[in-house]
This record gives structure tokens, sequence and C-alpha cells, in this order.
């Protein structure tokens, strides 16, 4: 039996997984009623010929490619004059994570009448949109990391405070997902690792943070298993569509076991990000190790559960902990921030920022800003044992 077999999922949306199935682009645009689709990608993906045949596939439709790595207030505002000076209707998400929190905020705010800001996850504010105003979402993911093809949320940076915002709405879940290996199956390896680390980040941080969600954390620690076995193939043979097709569906239970909640290692990379235009799983990836030894304390029982769901032996602190270097390294994961490009510069105001981050709340061990100053100048120098 073909272990590429196609699949229709309707949890936490309706998703098409298995190769070839950007075909159905068409039927997913008929499914929700959108004739003149936005297609909202990044520059780095214009003029590939994935994008050239998703809007052969849809006559009509318009193009948007001006999302940065990190996108920024005015990438949105862009999306949205293109928006609506071609009389769209809908939005068609292609491509990573900026492109795909991009497509769905430039879909949220495309009826909106409120400014951008209002719109923040704090509270209720998400009850201040008007519902009828959010277009249609089709969203087709290229990397598998971020998970944002099933997410209700999209990060943008405000660059007036150069603080990364999370754009909240349930109805930013896009209607219909197309999983499609096959457009996976280019990403280098460097930018796999990172961003299949990324996944990894999601399912463990989820899976450590507070509080009782068992669907949650049986994606989790499931995810966790498909990218231990799957990432290092999709690196290594970068054509291995049964590789890309479970990380894939990994980065999807990624973001869904986050429901629960995130921790440390987001709360810093967002702000690491938003300063320094970091690449967010590449950041996350250097910063998993220092907040495992951080977050000892409160996170032993779960390491126990960890260390059995990936077949570790040995004391599980150290078996999850050695595993989680070695596995890094394996993928060429750089130790510290400082070999990405991050300077030990202003760590109070890092410290501050991340513990304001929304995922702060999620980590297992409270930490206050000057805590998590310390584990940044940890990251940064590589010296984990300042990270407790």
């Amino acid at each position: 039996m073909s272990v590429l077999l196609k699949a229709n999922w309707n949890y936490p949306t309706t998703i098409w997984a298995g190769p070839g199935r950007l075909a159905e682009l068409p039927a997913a645009c008929a499914l929700l009623g959108i004739r003149r689709p936005l297609l909202v990608t990044d520059e780095g993906l214009r003029d590939t010929p994935m994008v050239r045949r998703a809007r052969e596939l849809v006559p009509g439709s318009g193009l948007f490619a001006g999302v940065r790595g990190n996108p920024v207030a005015a990438n949105i505002e862009a999306g949205l004059a293109a928006y609506r000076d071609g009389a769209h209707d809908g939005v068609i998400a292609f491509g990573g994570g900026s492109a795909l929190d991009a497509g769905k905020v430039i879909a949220f705010m495309s009826g909106q009448t409120r400014p951008l800001w209002d719109f923040e996850d704090v509270g209720d504010w998400w009850t201040r949109a008007d519902r009828r105003g959010i277009a249609p979402i089709i969203a087709v993911p290229t990397t598998a990391g971020t998970g944002s093809e099933v997410g209700r949320a999209g990060v943008v940076i405000n660059e007036a405070t150069h603080q990364k915002k999370i754009i909240f709405h349930p109805q930013m879940m896009p209607g219909v997902v197309i999983s499609d290996p096959e457009l996976s199956v280019g990403l280098p390896p460097a930018i796999t690792a990172a961003t299949g680390i990324d996944a990894f980040v999601h399912c463990f941080e989820a899976f450590c943070a507070p509080g009782f969600h068992p669907l949650a954390d049986g994606i989790a620690l499931e995810g966790m298993r498909l990218i231990q076995t799957y990432l290092p193939r999709a690196c290594e043979r970068g054509s291995d569509l049964e590789a890309r097709s479970r990380m894939l569906a990994a980065a999807s239970m990624g973001a869904t076991a986050f429901q629960k909640g995130l921790g440390g290692v987001h709360a810093i990379a967002h702000p690491v990000g938003a300063h320094f235009n970091t690449h967010h799983g590449l950041t996350n990836a250097v910063l998993l190790p220092y907040l495992i030894v951080h977050n000892r304390q409160a996170i032993e029982p779960q390491l126990s559960v960890i260390a059995r769901t990936l077949n570790l032996s040995g004391e599980p602190f150290a078996a999850v902990f050695d595993w989680v270097l070695k596995f890094r390294e394996r993928l060429n994961i750089p130790h510290t921030l400082a070999q990405i490009g991050v300077p030990l510069t202003n760590p109070d105001i890092i410290g501050h920022e991340a513990s304001l981050d929304p995922s702060a709340s999620g980590n297992p061990l409270p930490t206050d800003a000057a805590g998590y100053a310390r584990i940044f100048r940890s990251a940064v120098k590589g010296d984990m044992g300042l990270a407790g």
C-alpha cells in the first residue's frame, strides 16, 4: 500500500493532504464561494513555478507578493490596498509562515473599519471585529514549521514599537488547507531544518504548558515523534515525499496543540525576531535547550513522557536534553543566538518584552523580565549554566 495516499481531514479545519493536491485549488475556491481571490505570498516565491501554477488554476486571481520574512503592518496595508483595488472576494495565503500570517490578516482586515492594533490578542478584543467583514481564506503551506495554515491568528510587527503583535480572531482559521508535499520538495536543508524544529518546539512547549488539555497533549506527543523520525529524512533527501508529507502533518499538529499554550522559547523569540529580524523557526531552534534547562524543575514529569515517546533511555531530563542537542547538531542548527547575528544588545529590553509576550503565560515556570533577560544573555553567549 502506498504511504502517499491522499487524505481529507476535518480537524481543526478542512485539510486536503497528499501529493498533487494543488490541482484542487479551483474546488477549494468553489467550496468557499471565492470567485476572484488574491494570492498572497512573499517576494521569494513571486516568480516560482508553483505560484504561476496556482494562478493558472484560478483565472482572474490577483497577486500580492510584498510580504517580508517577519511581516510588518506596512505589508498588511499594501496587501489590503491590492485586495480592494482588485475587488477580490477571498485570499489564497501561499507560502511559509510569514505569507500565511499576512494573508490571513489581510483577509481578516478586508472588511474592518477599526485599526489593526485594535484586534491584538488581548482579552476579548477580537469581539470588536465585524465578522461579516472577514473574507474566506485558503491556506497553501510550502514549509513545514509554523502550522499557520491551521491557526486563528497572525503575527505582525508594529514597527513603531519594534514589537511582534498577535492579531486574533476565530474566523481567521482558513476554510480549506491544501497540504501538498510536492510544494516543499525544493526547500533547502537549512530552511527545512529550521522550520521543522519550529514545529517540534510548538509540540514541546504545548505539552509542557500548564493546564489540562489531553487532546492537545496527545497531538503534541505524536507530532514530536513524527518530527524525530521524518525531519532528518526531509533534510537529507529533499525529494522524499513521505518525509515531506509527514512533516507538513506535524507542523499542523504543532499549531493545533499550542491552543493549550506556548512558553518561554516563543516569548523570547518574538522580541528577538522583531529587533534583529531573525528567522523565527531558527530562533526557536537555538533557544529550545536553554529553556529546557531553565524550566527543568517544572517539567520533570512531562520530560518522562517525552522520553518514552521518543524512545530515549536513561534519566529523563538528561535523555531529552542530550537528544535535543544532538538533533540540532545533526541538522546543523547553531548553538548560540550570536551565530545567527544577534548581539548582546539591550538584554533588559528583550527580557521586558518577553515577559509581556502572550506566550509567556504558558511557560511552566513563572519567569519575570530579569529571568528572561538572563536566558537571552545565556543564549547569545552559549552558556547553558546561566540559563537556570
